[in-house]
């Protein structure tokens, strides 16, 4: 399929999808026949491959480490061990976040206080 389909078939643009790409999340195949046009051909996995993409970047995973767990998951095979430890550890950046924004949150709910107190 051309890149307008996978768009299509995604729901992300195609300007993400050249992106994605251009970072070696994943590649299409040139025809090495065709000398006309540019065009590349994107296998059918690629969507379950850019649905799991899309739910990384939705749980807070970065690129990079996206790219690592494409290779761990497709390429190297990570063992279930190793794919929970991934996981594990973004849980532990997220518990962190959270405790940092309850943080916040106090501190900003302190500030209200002291305005309806009159302290500010």
């Amino acid at each position: 399929m051309l890149i307008s389909e996978l768009a299509k078939r995604t729901g992300l643009s195609i300007h993400t999808l050249r992106y994605y790409e251009n970072y070696g999340l994943f590649q299409g195949t040139s025809d090495e026949a065709v000398t006309s046009n540019n065009y590349k051909n994107y296998d059918e996995s690629l969507v379950e491959k850019i649905t799991l993409i899309k739910e990384a970047k939705n749980v807070g995973f970065t690129l990079a480490e996206i790219k690592v767990m494409l290779q761990g998951w497709y390429d190297i095979g990570f063992s279930k061990e190793k794919k929970m430890a991934v996981i594990n550890r973004k849980i532990q950046e997220v518990e962190t976040k959270i405790l940092k924004l309850q943080g916040v949150k106090d501190l900003l709910n302190e500030y209200i206080k002291d305005i309806q107190d009159g302290l500010c």
